[in-house]
């Protein structure tokens, strides 16, 4: 006596497909093809927004004691790289964390040392007389925005 392989199946009599069966099967598919672009788009600006990290200003309060002229002066300094914001962004650095190199200077920031851009440079004669930089950190790592190089004495 041969055995049914009912139970194997699932229990249903087999499935025929057929044509109208097939043609909601494509419609379903055209439907689910027509999310994927929005979807991707929404997905990398997604990315690109959390990749973005803003460049905080801060004050910390250690030049608040500066003529309103010298935070003037600090306020409007620019480089090629834009604004540099005020001297509250920026560092003082000591004669021996900075050095020129083959005509271009280079800085030691927090123990390791980066080529300053050549647009970074502030050109207008420093009328602190100490040697500042403005980094700034990204998503990329540190970049100098501004650098004013001082005496070297």
């Amino acid at each position: 006596m041969e055995m049914s392989k009912w139970i194997v199946s699932g229990g249903h009599k087999p499935h025929q497909a057929d044509h109208a069966d097939l043609r909601n099967q494509g419609s379903r598919r055209q439907e689910a093809r027509r999310w994927k672009p929005p979807i991707q788009v929404t997905g990398a600006a997604l990315l690109i927004a959390l990749a973005v990290t803003p460049a905080l200003a801060r004050d910390r309060g250690q030049y608040a004691n500066s003529s309103p002229e010298m935070k003037a002066w600090f306020d409007g300094l620019r480089s090629g790289k834009g604004p540099c914001c005020s001297d509250a962004d920026g560092s003082a650095v000591s004669d021996v964390d900075w050095e020129t190199r083959n005509g271009h200077y280079r800085v030691r920031i927090e123990g390791e040392w980066f080529d300053v851009p050549d647009e970074a440079v502030i050109t207008e004669p420093n009328r602190v007389g100490r040697t500042m930089v403005w980094p700034m950190r990204g998503y990329q790592g540190l970049s100098i925005r501004c650098f004013m190089p001082g005496s070297m004495t």
